[in-house]
């Protein structure tokens, strides 16, 4: 992974233009990877009888990742916002495999 030019480093905005360009490139994989764990995870919900969406799970992953946005600087209810259209295009995906709950 490419490291970025922290954005203080920056002296123009084409140099900070490239290091966002990088910075979502780098989003993008992190978001693939995500993909991968989601589709084994629609492998391994059948032997253990689970149906794709799971509320309690949803509800701890979103109180996670408002509790890290916070902890980070990030405004946790756009956090909240982003994770939901997240979880539910990975349910969305799982439901193609386990079919819908």
């Amino acid at each position: 992974m490419p490291t970025l030019t922290p954005p203080q480093d920056c002296n123009s905005m084409q140099e900070l233009r490239a290091q966002i360009d990088k910075l979502d490139r780098q989003l993008i994989e992190k978001l693939v990877a995500r993909a991968g764990y989601i589709d084994r995870a629609s492998q391994l919900k059948p032997a253990e009888g689970l149906p794709a969406r799971i509320p309690d799970r949803v509800e701890e992953v979103v109180q996670r990742v408002r509790a890290s946005s916070d902890d980070l600087g990030m405004d946790p209810d756009l956090a909240e916002q982003m994770w939901r259209i997240l979880i539910d295009w990975s349910i969305a995906r799982e439901e193609r495999v386990l079919g819908s709950d």
